[in-house]
């Protein structure tokens, strides 16, 4: 008996951390001993392992087992390390190789009954193992789709202990196919994967008919100016705030942004895909998210839930399930102030910075924000024969609790209100579907990608003021109405900055080369919340 290595990897995050287990079976009081900074999920290990061997028909060594997951500074949770020390004991215990388990990287949860069962955040784990050097990964049967989204690396798909030590024991795996339902397959590395180029990934058929059967802008009747700051926030990545009384439709319209939004492409789709993985809620028929994700927290929802966090690991909350998506906040007034205005650094920066006393985690939150709010707290919809009963300082206190800071980072505001049979009806001739909006869309989109050709911004929303001022700065007679409106106070400097991207956005959707007096005035108005 020896000192036996082998890897896994520690999330942090989203991101991976690379852990060495090392497992030694020497003298002294029989026990297992697991040290490192463990948490009590990974402590309790010990146990799930003691019974997977021995349900595995392998003899539990007499001794004293000591197993040490390397560094041991970095905090590690979860059970995501089951299947490496197991792996790592069993070849200190001479039933495995002990050079045949240190090179892989093992992933996994174990069953007391010896099976190898899927845990969360398999992607970023695999594209960390990839970065620190492995050429084979050993995975849960059901995460291996997700896995092998990472090119380059050889994939081997396991469904229980017993089979995966009998590969390893026969020179079959790592670097062999095992055929057989009890034994674990093999995926070789495989070129590129549509979309590594720069390339939208193509949807599969699963999502093309998901989003043929789902919400269509089409659907929405009476409401033409904001279906049009819906493509104008779709074009250029802007936040939108819709106030309106209940049955304007704007719950429909938010829920139909997604569907203006071009295809991910590949960087991003694993972006996201990490996420969701990280969070435990990726779909188990789609191992890659292709579409732009929207999340729609319900109002009781708290900080941790919204920004991230959790007493034990910290988790992604709903701002970054959203990146490169919609975050849709509905009846946002009703939502705790404390959520609210915690939305501002990542509508500022496109990440959140979540801190424990055991360190800080950052993860991603590029999002497009919508808010929908009613007009007053009664929601009752008013009429000249049937006004609304609430005073106005109640409705001031109401709509008061959308801060100016969180409202002055809302690019465009859209006033709704009910339609008429008449209007309803005038309406249908001009209405278009999703399918023909998203076009326009990506064409903007194009315009604006060529454009930041080599800069690191996709859209007009991520562009820095630096480059507002400088290179992107409209021309004068242009800037003119908007330097009015700074001059006399009812316009900030951040405000400015976000009627200049939006500007540029307009331009990009009438296929100008910069903006004109005319798209200016048009974003003004967008961010005013007035018709112009």
């Amino acid at each position: 008996m020896a000192v036996a290595r082998t890897r896994c990897v520690a999330l942090v995050g989203v991101t991976g951390r690379l852990v060495e287990i090392e497992a030694d079976i020497g003298s002294g009081v029989a026990g297992l001993h697991l040290i490192g900074m463990l948490d009590t999920a990974l402590s309790e290990a010990r146990d799930r392992v003691r019974s997977a061997l021995v349900n595995s028909r392998y003899a539990w060594p007499d001794a004293r087992i000591t197993v040490s997951l390397f560094p041991a500074s970095l905090p590690k949770r979860g059970s995501l390390f089951d299947l490496a020390i197991a792996m790592a004991l069993l070849a200190a215990a001479g039933f495995v190789p002990a050079a045949r388990v240190a090179e892989p990287f093992f992933l996994g949860e174990l069953g007391l009954d010896g099976s190898v069962r899927p845990v969360r955040g398999v992607l970023p784990a695999v594209l960390a193992a990839v970065a620190a050097g492995a050429r084979t990964v050993v995975v849960p049967a059901r995460n291996a789709a997700e896995a092998g989204l990472v090119p380059g690396v050889t994939v081997i798909p396991a469904t229980t202990l017993g089979a995966l030590v009998s590969g390893l024991r026969s020179g079959e795996s790592p670097g062999g196919v095992l055929d057989g339902a009890e034994d674990p397959g093999h995926r070789a590395a495989r070129p590129l994967p549509p979309g590594c180029h720069g390339e939208a990934v193509p949807g599969n058929e699963l999502e093309d008919g998901a989003a043929e059967d789902g919400p269509d802008l089409g659907d929405v009747a009476g409401q033409p100016v904001a279906r049009r700051a819906l493509e104008v926030c779709a074009a250029g990545g802007h936040n939108l705030w819709m106030l309106g009384p209940p049955g304007t439709g704007k719950t429909m319209l938010a829920e139909r942004l997604p569907t203006l939004l071009p295809a991910l492409q590949w960087d991003q789709a694993l972006e996201v895909t990490a996420i969701h993985s990280v969070a435990g809620v990726l779909p188990k028929d789609r191992p890659l998210l292709v579409r732009p994700p929207f999340v729609a927290p319900h109002h009781t929802a708290t900080v941790a839930s919204v920004i991230g966090g959790g007493s034990g690991m910290i988790r992604p909350g709903a701002v970054s399930l959203a990146h490169r998506g919609v975050l849709f906040l509905d009846e946002a007034p009703e939502f705790s102030t404390t959520v609210l205005d915690a939305l501002r650094q990542p509508l500022e920066s496109g990440r959140v910075t979540v801190s424990r006393a055991l360190g800080a985690v950052t993860f991603p939150a590029r999002f497009a924000l919508v808010l929908a709010a009613n007009r007053c707290p009664c929601a009752r919809p008013s009429t000249p024969k049937d006004p609304c009963a609430c005073a106005p300082a109640a409705r001031r206190r109401y709509l008061a609790r959308l801060s100016g800071p969180l409202l002055d980072r809302v690019d465009v505001k859209v006033s709704l209100a009910r339609s008429t049979r008449r209007e309803l009806l005038a309406d249908r001739r001009f209405i278009e579907p999703s399918r023909v909006v998203a076009e326009r869309v990506l064409l903007a989109r194009e315009r604006a990608a060529k454009r930041f050709a080599n800069t690191p911004w996709r859209c007009n929303a991520e562009m820095p003021a630096r480059a507002l001022h400088a290179e992107y700065r409209p021309p004068p007679a242009a800037m003119s109405p908007l330097l009015r409106y700074l001059d006399s106070g009812l316009l900030s400097a951040r405000g400015l900055d976000r009627i200049i991207k939006l500007a540029w956005t307009l331009a990009d959707l009438a296929g100008k080369d910069r903006p004109e007096p005319h798209e200016t005035n048009s974003a003004l108005g967008l961010w005013l919340g007035e018709e112009r």
